[in-house]
């Protein structure tokens, strides 16, 4: 229904099927203006071409942002921090971007007083609550439209449909109706042909990544740098983090390192099946993992393991402004104190495995830890540590044999 109190609306556009269809239908709706946003997340699109596109749709005022160090500074690099990996494989690629695109959406809409922000995600997927949330959290004076709650248009074949009729040049076809996202952290692709969770994904629809079986038959091993649980630098040269991310991605990527095929539990409900790439991310993550062994204490690496399922959750059910995420990366981020030094990876034919690590904050002590001779660790210790740790387990069996 047509709200009159609203005359002008940011929409995040991104030039795609769903939100060059939106923009037209909002300006026929609302009959308001809308501004279109556009962040350059490392998405590798002619910016340029979109914003003339929206120019052609009758926009007057495109925003274009780069904000590729942002992302990977102050998203990624927090989340990589904490090992977030929801549901065991999904390094959360989509989930961390859409944050930074609704604050400074939401941010534009305040400057430009414009009484509504607008997204593309649909009623059925987790999008809709990321965007929302931070919205809410950041500007609640602000309306949301959410299209794909109140049109009529029901598919993206209709979708489709209306840009023909619109004359709205779209890439997206009938014959290949797939949704793809794609940023400097990773791409993910659902729906349409990939809705059979039993078809497996064909491989012409990856951009990150060659097949793990075209992959060099020689393998190549990366030794990346970290201050303070972030990477600096990789094999000796330092970079930007973006910089950084998009390398490594070039070298997973030439290894066929990062595939992931999901089925997931949407926020909503439902399981949807995801296929992902996300080529540095992964690197990056087993890195991390290598060089934490070496440095954090045993019960701090412990409790911060336990925060992990709970970090991610919260990621990917869109609660990255929210107090308790706040909380928990405060406590991550006080654990990577020590996490400094190198850790050396191997990428080969799609997998990524630790070769190395060193570090002037090691907890690791060869002199205790050697099975040689040595005067630092006296084994007969030992026996009565296993014996007050055993204590419990002999009353308890005690019992159960008093009562046979």
């Amino acid at each position: 229904m047509k709200q009159t109190s609203i005359k002008k609306i940011v929409l995040a556009y991104s030039g795609g099927l769903d939100t060059s269809v939106i923009l037209k239908w909002l300006q026929e709706t609302y009959q308001a203006e809308v501004i279109a946003f556009c962040a350059d997340l490392g998405q590798g699109e002619d910016l340029q071409a979109i914003k003339a596109k929206a120019k052609n749709l009758g926009v007057k005022k495109v925003y274009l942002e780069d904000l590729r160090e942002t992302f990977v500074k102050d998203y990624v690099f927090p989340m990589l921090r904490g090992n977030a990996m929801y549901e065991g494989c999904y390094l959360l690629g989509t989930s961390i971007a859409r944050p930074l695109i609704a604050r400074r959406q939401a941010e534009i809409a305040l400057k430009e007083g414009a009484e509504a922000v607008s997204h593309g995600a649909t009623g059925k997927g987790n999008d809709q609550v990321r965007f929302e949330l931070t919205y809410m959290a950041l500007a609640p004076g602000l309306k949301i439209i959410a299209p794909w709650r109140e049109w009529s248009l029901r598919s993206r074949r209709e979708c489709i449909e209306y840009a023909d009729r619109h004359g709205i040049p779209v890439t997206a076809t009938k014959a290949k109706p797939y949704s793809m996202d794609l940023n400097l952290f990773h791409v993910s692709y659902e729906g349409g042909i990939l809705e059979d969770p039993w078809k497996s994904p064909p491989d012409e629809i990856f951009q990150m990544t060659v097949s793990p079986e075209k992959a060099p038959n020689k393998p190549l091993e990366v030794e990346i740098e970290y201050e303070q649980g972030n990477p600096v630098a990789v094999d000796g040269k330092r970079m930007s983090p973006a910089k950084l991310l998009a390398h490594l991605n070039k070298l997973g990527g030439a290894h066929g390192v990062g595939r992931v095929d999901l089925v997931e539990n949407r926020y909503v409900g439902m399981k949807s099946r995801g296929v992902y790439e996300t080529p540095g991310g992964t690197i990056l993550h087993v890195a991390h993992r290598g060089l934490e062994s070496l440095t954090m204490d045993r019960e701090v690496l412990h409790f911060r393991d336990s925060l992990i399922p709970r970090f991610a959750d919260l990621i990917y059910n869109g609660y990255w402004f929210s107090p308790e995420r706040e909380m928990i990366q405060t406590a991550i981020d006080e654990a990577q104190k020590d996490v400094s030094g190198t850790a050396r990876v191997k990428l080969y034919k799609g997998s990524c495995t630790l070769a190395g690590r060193k570090s002037k904050n090691s907890l690791y002590r060869l002199d205790i830890a050697t099975f040689e001779e040595d005067d630092v660790y006296n084994q007969k210790d030992a026996e009565g540590f296993i014996r007050l740790n055993a204590l419990r387990l002999k009353i308890r069996a005690q019992r159960r044999k008093a009562k046979s």
